[in-house]
């Protein structure tokens, strides 16, 4: 039976980061494809303050089976003391690019 496919998202400080990420991912065969979604705004609560930054969103297409390879290698590599790493499993999408996803990460 065919692996669950996962869109994960997580966001990264800088162009440097996210693509330093992206290329470690998919060259390690941990992730099919990364989007880098550029000019992005983040509100969220830190160390009991509110604050803002700009950051670049990634969009990591990879498996279940993989998943906890990915995210070992993604704590690793971030530069974030508490990386945002959240996957949400893909219930519908093109077979044939699920099955992609699926051989690009060796699934």
């Amino acid at each position: 039976m065919a692996d669950t496919v996962l869109l994960c998202y997580c966001s990264c400080p800088d162009a440097v980061s996210a693509q330093a990420l992206a290329e470690a991912l998919v060259g390690e065969h941990l992730a099919a494809c990364v989007n880098r979604v550029p000019g992005i705004r983040s509100t969220y609560r830190w160390q009991g303050a509110v604050t803002s930054d700009d950051e670049e969103l990634l969009l990591i297409k990879t498996t279940a089976r993989r998943f906890d390879a990915l995210k070992a290698r993604l704590l690793e590599l971030h530069p974030y003391e508490l990386p945002e790493l959240i996957a949400v499993p893909v219930a519908h999408g093109h077979p044939a690019y699920l099955d992609w996803v699926q051989q690009a990460v060796g699934d």
